[in-house]
């Protein structure tokens, strides 16, 4: 689910950025060190036949203390690029 973030939720967690996509999603792996791969899903429905079905896509995201595991549902902010895949770093949980 792609939403706004809000100045106060930023400024309660100390990210330098005003505005920013905030995604909610589902820890699937953990195996990597300070990095965790989140799960998003969207509902979207058909341009043309107007059926509704579900996408998920990963994302990596950066774990500076390596705190979430699998299964785990948590927040990710977009920030700058950290390595070549990871552009997202989890906010809460």
């Amino acid at each position: 689910m792609k939403t706004k973030a809000k100045k106060e939720n930023i400024a309660n967690n100390n990210l330098n950025t005003q505005t920013d996509n905030i995604l909610k999603g589902v820890v699937v792996s953990d195996k990597m060190n300070k990095t965790v791969v989140v799960s998003v899903s969207r509902f979207v429905k058909h341009l043309k036949y107007g059926k509704f079905y579900k996408i998920n896509k990963k994302y990596k995201a950066h774990d500076e203390q390596n705190k979430y595991k699998t299964g785990d549902k948590v927040e990710i902010i977009e920030t700058r690029p950290v390595s070549k895949d990871k552009k997202f770093k989890v906010v809460y949980k």
